[in-house]
């Protein structure tokens, strides 16, 4: 009897000295700056749902000169947040990304226009001057100018294409009649800046019916052909739609952590306040749950993509650039 209580306190003495078995890292590339439209992946650090699914995750912001596709393709990231458009066309450039989750089940993209700039209908872009984002975000917008049959490019376009800054200036100034915006986020730095709603013309993708996917999860094909990242990236997955469904529930709670991880103290309460319930918006519509890419919302911007008679964003319908592999790893069996 001695005997055996000796060796179980050895042997608990021995798995007590033992190293736990560290959690596998994980970097996550955001497509921009640390805000609420990436609350999901910081609430989830924070309460700790990576912990718990044996993660170590490192979350990247980007910027106006980081692109999540470049930063992938060369090594420095696991898994990038991107839109669709980009994705597809970087795609096509020979980059092997694939869709392993779609967070944002609805677009938030909108062009807002000055009332006084005599825009009321798309009929009136003719001759006008449009803020557009690039590095990515111009894809649809092309998409749409193309379904209009207006020309962006040459001497006499039919629209001329401003090179937007990631700001509301040109609108403001009168430099554009109408400028890219977010539904919960540039939209409100106009409202912020003191204007009226009353002044604005706004045209929401979804509305027009020309939206296409963003804010979605991608990885890199080879990346995918090995079942231990794959069991890696839907344990990530499931953490951070467990991330994304409490930012829901506790959008309070989402905007402070949020705010504790900019490091630029740039950002304000209320206007995060203002982005976490828009946002919220955006996520749910999926039937099978947060996270999953409906194929008819994939077919429906494959084809605003193709959409351009004379220059399409993308010149012919993507082969095996979704997967719901990692989707159905990551619920199916839960």
């Amino acid at each position: 009897m001695k005997r055996s209580l000796l060796l179980s306190a050895i042997f608990l003495a021995g798995s007590l000295m033992r190293p736990a078995l560290a959690a596998d890292p994980l970097t996550l590339q955001l497509k921009w700056v640390t805000q609420a439209q990436f609350a999901g992946y910081y609430v989830a650090k924070a309460k700790g749902f990576y912990k718990d699914e044996n993660l170590d995750v490192t979350i990247k912001p980007g910027g106006p000169d980081i692109n999540p596709s470049q930063v992938i393709a060369g090594g420095g990231a696991d898994v990038v947040v991107d839109w669709m458009p980009s994705a597809l066309a970087t795609r096509e450039k020979g980059v092997p990304l694939v869709n392993i989750a779609q967070v944002f089940q609805k677009s938030g993209l909108e062009l807002t226009c000055r009332k006084d700039s005599g825009v009321r209908t798309p009929k009136d872009f003719r001759g006008k001057t449009l803020g557009v984002w690039f590095a990515g975000n111009e894809y649809p917008f092309l998409a749409w100018m193309a379904k209009l049959n207006y020309t962006t490019s040459g001497p006499n376009a039919d629209v001329k294409v401003l090179k937007q800054g990631f700001n509301v200036d040109p609108l403001l100034q009168k430099q554009a009649a109408c400028i890219s915006t977010m539904t919960y986020n540039e939209y409100w730095q106009l409202i912020e800046a003191g204007m009226k709603p009353d002044q604005l013309v706004v045209f929401k993708y979804e509305t027009e019916g020309v939206a296409t996917l963003e804010d979605g999860l991608y990885a890199l094909q080879p990346k995918l052909n090995d079942p231990k990242m794959v069991d890696r990236l839907a344990r990530f997955l499931r953490g951070s739609m467990k991330g994304w469904q409490y930012a829901m529930d506790h959008q309070k709670e989402a905007v402070a952590i949020v705010l504790d991880n900019d490091t630029t103290g740039a950002q304000t309460e209320r206007h995060q306040t203002t982005m976490m319930s828009e946002v919220a918006k955006l996520i749910p519509g999926s039937s099978h749950g947060l996270g999953y890419l409906e194929p008819a919302s994939y077919e429906r911007t494959v084809d605003e993509l193709l959409a351009g008679k004379s220059d399409p964003v993308i010149s012919k319908r993507p082969e095996d650039a979704t997967t719901h592999a990692v989707w159905d790893k990551a619920f199916a069996q839960k």
